[in-house]
């Protein structure tokens, strides 16, 4: 049985965006992870993309399957997708390159125009090449990137954009709780936004990957709003474990440099058989 996989960035202007990427010089190494490298997209760069997604910065899984949002946030991203009948023609990309490192340095540098500049090279290239029917950007930073797109030259020689939702970020409970009822809390108050996404996008998604009416959210996540991603969006080769939503990856070390340098990965529970 063949198993499918991204074959990665093969052909123009992909090629030519990756072999061009900013560095230290643009991305400051006390405010990003440089050292772990740029982390581009995850899914169709093929022409198939109907729904652009903008999200944040990479965090450790993501520099391990050298792709974007394919953690807690990735996995909720792509239940949002499947309600919307998008279970393959989407493509994801980031606001950073490098995960940020400390606290505001995605704030410090939202503004940067070589920052913006490669970016917006990217969501040119996506728009030109993809029949793009709806762009979402999940968190504050994203919309900054996306009003940013939408102020470009490049933009204004495109014409008119796609319908945009500006959504709450799938991880924002975990990050503005403190306790386990807080949490609950701001999960139901996300959903009830997303819904928001979703009503407004649905009409204008014409070529779906499915059809199926409008299945709202409820106040908290179903198992079914937690899709597995798809080995497809991924490089060729890596165990299906790296698609669930298992925590197998986390940075770990006594100091702030250790933890900075180190990336722990561990099969999950239940991949092995017991030992006897």
């Amino acid at each position: 049985m063949a198993i499918p996989f991204d074959r990665g960035y093969y052909k123009q202007p992909f090629v030519k965006l990756v072999s061009e990427y900013p560095g230290e010089d643009v991305y400051p190494v006390d405010d990003f992870r440089t050292e772990w490298g740029p982390i581009f997209h995850r899914g169709r760069l093929d022409g198939s993309a109907r729904v652009l997604i903008v999200g944040q910065d990479p965090a450790q899984h993501e520099a391990i399957v050298r792709r974007v949002l394919v953690g807690t946030a990735g996995k909720r991203a792509q239940g949002f997708l499947k309600r919307l009948g998008i279970t393959r023609s989407y493509v994801f990309i980031n606001t950073f390159l490098y995960s940020v490192y400390g606290q505001g340095g995605g704030t410090r540098h939202i503004a940067n125009p070589l920052i913006a500049a490669y970016r917006n090279r990217w969501i040119a290239a996506i728009l030109h090449g993809s029949p793009i029917e709806a762009v979402v950007a999940f968190g504050g930073l994203a919309n900054t990137a996306w009003q940013d797109w939408l102020a470009s030259t490049a933009a204004a020689e495109l014409g008119s954009s796609p319908p945009f939702q500006h959504l709450t970020h799938p991880t924002w409970p975990q990050s503005s709780a403190h306790t386990r009822a807080e949490q609950r809390a701001a999960t139901t108050k996300m959903l009830e936004n997303w819904n928001d996404g979703l009503r407004a996008l649905k009409p204008v998604i014409q070529n779906p990957d499915g059809a199926g009416e409008l299945e709202l959210y409820g106040s908290t996540f179903d198992p079914d709003d937690l899709p597995d991603i798809p080995p497809d969006d991924l490089p060729p080769g890596l165990p299906s474990w790296m698609r669930t939503e298992e925590g197998w990856a986390d940075r770990k070390g006594e100091t702030m440099l250790d933890k900075r340098r180190t990336i722990v990965v561990r099969v999950p529970k239940g991949v092995l058989p017991p030992q006897t």
